[in-house]
């Protein structure tokens, strides 16, 4: 984002002197929009800003300081916060891991969800290898084997951790929502007035694992909020007949 802030005040202050999308002269920092959005913004205009691209994806009247980032200087697309620890605003920004020395977001969150899914099942085999031989050995004197017990127990703590972290990440996935969109949403000014059973951003369980599994890591995705009428729509309870037309899906 403040690669397209700044390269953006240069194309401003440059006179028109070529025709090649803005996307493409940006190298392979790529921009695509949802929905309608990107049959405008798709081919790319010189004349485009990157503070009319944020804008055009709040609602109309809200102010440009509520959505520029303090520490960056750089406007906020919907979805994006500024980590203080790798100074800099991640889009889609789920939260920094301590352990990878890193922030997870939209470019990697794939990636975490799979890492946790190996360290999970590693976890497993390691426990079966420990009650195997446990197993084998159950004759002898127990604490000749303390240190066994010992690390099995400690295995079997970080073995629930994970299971619960993998649970939490793939309901965040099939909702599209993020660990700091559920934790901190009331101090989310944009999600303030929308119901907690609401997931504004969600396209159904299957688009939302299609674009969590398959979409191109190379290309930012920049989600608009919804509008009022979209979030009445999610808002209404399920019936019967959304049941069998898997309105859910």
């Amino acid at each position: 984002m403040m690669v397209i802030n700044e390269r953006n005040v240069v194309y401003r202050k440059e006179p028109e002197a070529s025709n090649q999308p803005a996307s493409s002269r940006n190298g392979s920092f790529v921009v695509s929009m949802e929905g309608n959005q990107m049959g405008r913004y798709g081919s790319g205009s010189n004349a485009t800003s990157w503070s009319k691209l944020v804008a055009d994806l709040y609602p109309f009247g809200s102010t440009i300081r509520t959505w520029t980032c303090t520490y960056c200087n750089v406007e906020q697309p919907p979805r994006a916060k500024h980590c203080h620890d790798c100074d800099k605003c991640v889009l889609q920004f789920d939260h920094h891991c301590v352990w990878l020395g890193n922030c997870i977001g939209q470019g990697n969150h794939c990636r975490f969800w799979w890492y946790l899914f190996e360290e999970t099942a590693l976890c497993l085999w390691t426990g079966v290898l420990y009650i195997s031989y446990l197993k084998a050995h159950i004759t002898r004197v127990w604490w000749q084997d303390a240190i066994t017990i010992l690390l099995l127990i400690t295995l079997s703590m970080c073995l629930v951790f994970l299971l619960l972290l993998l649970l939490v990440h793939s309901y965040l996935i099939l909702t599209n929502q993020t660990t700091y969109e559920l934790v901190r949403r009331r101090r989310i000014p944009y999600l303030r007035s929308i119901p907690e059973r609401v997931h504004p951003f969600s396209k159904g369980i299957c688009g939302n694992l299609y674009n969590f599994c398959c979409a191109r890591s190379s290309i930012y995705s920049l989600e608009p909020l919804p509008t009022s009428q979209e979030i009445e729509e999610k808002s209404r309870p399920y019936t019967c007949l959304d049941v069998i037309n898997c309105r859910c899906c």
